[in-house]
């Protein structure tokens, strides 16, 4: 057949999206496997499909780990294609990065990568120029079917219009016509809809997910079962970087329901027909643990030792420069500096990592479930461990039970992959236990903070002096720029300290004690100076309209201004994490238990174009509890070198009752591109809580986190 003729099929038509953006195939659908074999031939990112009787299935490239993207992607490409939102549905689209990718970090790249709030950022443009290729390519067939000029047809929610004549013809109904034009018009040039003709975006459209979700039907790696499935688990004990030796491997293999015991450099596995059964021989194993560099690592003393690393003479790595701070605090009229510092904290996600990897008798291929955040890699390292092809592998998404940036490491289907290896072709399950999750976990780094600020004799701040303390490179650098603020001299530098603890990022990495360090220690400045907090800011924010307003509007529905009761105060604290936001909280102290309770939370959000508002302001809500739980509550500690935290018991979360009684989010209109929400809100409740404890009570509250017995040294200092 000819390039330009549709292959015609009861089963529907699938568009394919290139690269570019541009739709250089029309296919066939009824054959799952001709769509497969298409899709490894062709350079396509994405793609639709269309049945004759109107049914529209969308493809999402994201993990959908709670934050929405099983909905906003599609909704974007269905915004532009004009399709009735009732009639679509969504699946996860094939891991391949190369097809399905979006823009990565550096030109050139493309990435399947859920972390840093970019999806809906990424996709976006990619998303609105193909869904109105899409429609373009409907209404060129509508006008050969009609025999009327392309400029006379318009569209309605999954259907073309002829005023003239009056005739309407549904998507549906055009499959068995459908043709390619000669070229495509790039619709990222110009062309897209008008933001104040949008039907779909900005509207309260329900999540297509949710329903399966509530009703138990959605399926989350953990509940997959496939047949001749086994279970794995790994002891990897508690300190990081330690090799076991098993003394008892015998034993272990002699225990009921026990198949295998597999190594690793840093655990042991076992495989059995059950998970009890695995968990049974785990507890039973017998490990000689050496060494390893967290040895003697007292987590809670280093930081008198992180202190003078801060004061030694020599200067870390640059993370940013503007003007000449050293002279700006020499000529200051007046200098303030405090030292913040932040414990580790778990990423507690609610799932239990796990994973399904079933490994081809032969070797040479292998089939991945797993919820995953994706990463740099597909795969996820499935072909260097197995030494095959990448196109050898197969990965199935599915939801995930939470990943705050722990799931965007792949050590978990590593580990699983080396079980499945050992038992191939059997299926095998891994799953971590929490205790092995919170003892072997990768946390968000412990830093301590040196900030200075110089003022000038109209109390003006003329620099601003921030060394951050700490190991992970951005995991603790990120967030200590002030972009926003006019401090006409700034300098933030990274000081390196290691201890062979795991790391990982956590919801908003360095921005959560970067952006506590920095809003706390301009209101220590407000304070000295009895200036109003939002005033200074007010005056910092200057050049920044968009940063200022949202400033504006949360003093105004917080009503900022108005008095509270004696034992009540307000702190305000300003974040940007692609997102800008600014948020207040009102808090009050029990002085004999050292209780903060924060009753009420505000937040005046500019995210850009906002695709599901309801969703982003679920967004806001989730982060203000995580940055709550982990403020007042989280921490990881080390003694020699081991985690002595185990389980929730002893890991506490920020419990039901404790949630405010009101967390109030507004998202301010815009029309500029949309920008990450999921890591927005988080990094504001340090700040904010921190500053209404210094206005309630006089006092400062430097060390994350603010657990009662930190506060009750504080109000007795």
């Amino acid at each position: 057949m000819g390039r330009r003729r549709f292959l015609k099929s009861s089963g529907g038509v699938a568009l394919f999206i290139g690269a570019s953006g541009l739709l250089p195939h029309v296919m066939s659908c009824t054959d799952p496997k001709q769509v497969q074999d298409q899709l490894t031939k062709h350079e396509v990112t994405a793609w639709v499909r269309i049945t004759q009787e109107g049914q529209i299935t969308l493809y999402n490239p994201a993990a959908e780990m709670g934050q929405g993207s099983m909905t906003a992607l599609p909704l974007v490409f269905a915004e532009e294609m004009d399709a009735d939102w009732s009639k679509v549905n969504v699946e996860f689209s094939p891991q391949e990065a190369d097809i399905y990718g979006s823009p990565g970090w550096r030109p050139g790249t493309k990435l399947m990568f859920t972390v840093g709030s970019r999806t809906t950022n990424s996709y976006y443009s990619v998303m609105r120029n193909a869904g109105a290729q899409a429609r373009y390519v409907l209404l060129h067939t509508a006008a050969a079917h009609l025999k009327v000029p392309i400029g006379e047809l318009t569209t309605g929610p999954s259907e073309v219009i002829h005023e003239k004549s009056g005739q309407k013809i549904g998507y549906g109904a055009l499959v068995p016509y459908l043709t390619l034009p000669e070229t495509l018009p790039d619709f990222s040039e110009g062309g897209l809809k008008d933001p104040k003709d949008f039907r779909l975006i900005g509207s309260a459209v329900p999540r297509t997910e949710i329903p399966e979700k509530v009703d138990g039907s959605a399926r989350f790696a953990i509940d997959l079962r496939l047949p001749n499935m086994v279970y794995g688990v790994l002891e990897r004990g508690a300190l990081h970087g330690s090799r076991p030796t098993l003394t008892n491997e015998q034993d272990i293999l002699a225990m009921e329901g026990v198949l295998k015991v597999v190594p690793f450099d840093h655990g042991i596995g076992v495989v059995a027909h059950t998970l009890e059964a695995a968990l049974r021989a785990k507890k039973a194993l017998d490990i000689q643990w050496s060494t390893a560099q967290p040895t003697g690592f007292n987590s809670q003393e280093m930081y008198p030792i992180y202190a003078e690393r801060a004061s030694a003479p020599q200067k870390g790595e640059t993370v940013n420069k503007l003007g000449d701070v050293d002279r700006a605090l020499r000529n200051s009229v007046k200098t303030y500096s405090a030292d913040f510092k932040n414990d580790y904290v778990y990423h507690a996600q609610m799932e239990p990592l796990n994973a399904v990897v079933q490994v081809a008798q032969d070797g040479q291929s292998a089939e991945v479930w797993v919820g995953s955040q994706q990463g740099p890699d597909t795969k996820l390292g499935i072909p260097d461990l197995l030494g095959i092809p990448h196109e050898a592998v197969q990965v199935h998404l599915q939801y995930l039970g939470g990943g705050f940036g722990r799931r965007s490491m792949n050590d978990f289907v590593l580990e699983c992959g080396s079980l499945a290896k050992a038992m191939a072709p059997r299926p095998v399950k891994l799953i971590w236990t929490r205790e092995d999750d919170v003892t072997y976990g990768a946390y968000r780094p412990m830093t301590l903070q040196r900030l200075e600020i110089g003022t000038n004799a109209q109390g003006d701040l003329t620099g601003i002096s921030h060394c951050v303390v700490g190991d992970g490179g951005n995991l603790v650098a990120s967030g200590a720029r002030n972009d926003h603020y006019a401090i006409p001299n700034q300098w933030v530098e990274w000081r390196e300290v290691s201890h062979g603890v795991r790391l990982k990022h956590w919801r908003s990495v360095g921005h959560g004690p970067n952006k506590f360090a920095i809003e706390a220690m301009l209101d220590e400045v407000a304070h000295a100076q009895g200036t109003d907090p939002v005033a200074l800011r007010k005056k910092l924010m200057v050049n920044a309209p968009r940063a200022l307003a949202t400033l504006e509007k949360v003093a105004e529905i917080s009503d900022w201004y108005a008095p509270l009761p004696e034992d009540r105060a307000k702190g305000i604290a300003f974040v940007e994490h692609g997102s800008l936001g600014t948020g207040v909280a009102e808090i009050s102290v029990d002085h004999n238990t050292g209780n903060i309770k924060v009753h009420q939370f505000w937040i005046a959000l500019d995210a850009g174009v906002v695709v599901q508002p309801d969703n982003v302001k679920g967004q806001m809500e989730g982060g203000i509890i995580m940055g709550l739980s982990s403020v007042l509550k989280e921490q990881i500690t080390l003694v020699d070198g081991q985690v002595q935290q185990r389980n929730y018991d002893d890991y506490p979360l920020l419990r039901m009752q404790e949630v405010p009684d009101r967390i109030e989010t507004v998202i301010l209109p815009s029309a500029e591109h949309p920008e990450g929400v999921g890591e927005t809100a988080t990094p504001m409740v340090a700040g904010a809580i921190a500053n209404a404890f210094l206005r309630l009570t006089g006092k400062r509250l430097r060390h994350l986190p603010f657990t009662p017995e930190r506060v009750l040294e504080v109000l007795n200092s």
